[in-house]
């Protein structure tokens, strides 16, 4: 930072006759004009200025130090001018993460939306199965479900998510209907193993009623989409997000159990690391995605 306030300072002296006009100019006294122009002169080990009573000239070391300075000057200039840019004109490389399920069906579109808006940015879309840490990662943004409990990062919501019971006809002929969540117990149930959730326990809600169901099945996963093709094959209940299961509940494929009750809220959020502003390229992702999963059935407006 010396270096680059010597330089500039350097620039500014020679563009006036003397040392006094140059004081002037700084709103400062001409002896300590004098005496900074000494100071940088002994900390390079070159005249730079021939002094005379009336005026200054450049020496040969002044000359390449003006030029070359004054490059390097012009070359911060540009940089710094190209990173205000960035807070209004999306540019540059942005780094999204999501989950897998969901970023195949969703983010993924979402980029290419973006990036047909936005020819300058440079997308790289990372699908993991768990969370990561975003700014270890390098990241700019994460499209989760549920707020982040980081407080290193913020989180804004794109969409609602609603998480319902369904299952298939087949089955419900076979094991009958649910009149309550309790009925859930002596059926069989589709249960999905998440990070360190306690998988079996479905916490449910109606209104203001709220009650958690132990449920157990024979057959459960890791994986969503493994969970609803059992349950098109009939093999029991699930509790799965409705974004995820629009279209088997528009074909009838799988139909809704009981209705009136849903799974606890998993709203889904764009999770970045703090940034004040926030670069135009994650601002303008945020608006993109909220515009695409809009336009589409299973999440709620916001």
């Amino acid at each position: 930072m010396k270096q680059l306030s010597d330089m500039a300072f350097f620039s500014e002296l020679v563009r006036h006759e003397s040392l006094a006009s140059a004081a002037v100019a700084f709103d400062v006294t001409p002896p300590a004009v004098s005496r900074r122009l000494a100071a940088l002169e002994k900390r390079l080990g070159v005249r730079l200025l021939h002094r005379s009573t009336r005026r200054v000239g450049l020496s040969a070391e002044g000359e390449r130090y003006l030029a070359e300075g004054a490059q390097i000057l012009r070359q911060i200039d540009a940089l710094e001018a190209t990173l205000r840019a960035g807070q209004d004109t999306p540019r540059g490389l942005l780094r999204v993460n999501a989950s897998l399920g969901f970023g195949r069906k969703h983010v993924a579109g979402v980029v290419s939306a973006y990036q047909a808006e936005f020819a300058q940015v440079e997308v790289i879309l990372e699908l993991t199965d768990h969370p990561i840490d975003l700014i270890e990662g390098g990241f700019d943004l994460s499209v989760r479900f549920g707020e982040p409990p980081d407080q290193r990062l913020i989180a804004q919501k794109l969409a609602s998510n609603r998480r319902v019971l369904c299952a298939a006809p087949a089955y419900l002929a076979r094991a009958g209907l649910l009149e309550s969540p309790a009925d859930l117990t002596r059926h069989d149930c589709l249960v999905i193993r998440q990070e360190n959730h306690t998988f079996n326990n479905w916490p449910l809600r109606n209104g203001r009623q709220e009650t958690t169901v132990k449920v157990h099945g024979p057959v459960s996963s890791n994986d969503g989409e493994v969970a609803v093709q059992w349950a098109l094959e009939g093999k029991g209940v699930l509790l799965r997000s409705e974004w995820d299961i629009q279209q088997e509940l528009k074909t009838g494929a799988l139909v809704r159990v009981l209705p009136d009750w849903a799974g606890a809220p998993a709203d889904i959020f764009a999770v970045c690391p703090y940034a004040n502003p926030m670069p135009a390229k994650t601002r303008e992702f945020i608006r993109v995605t909220r515009q695409v999963l809009a336009s589409k059935a299973g999440f709620g407006v916001q």
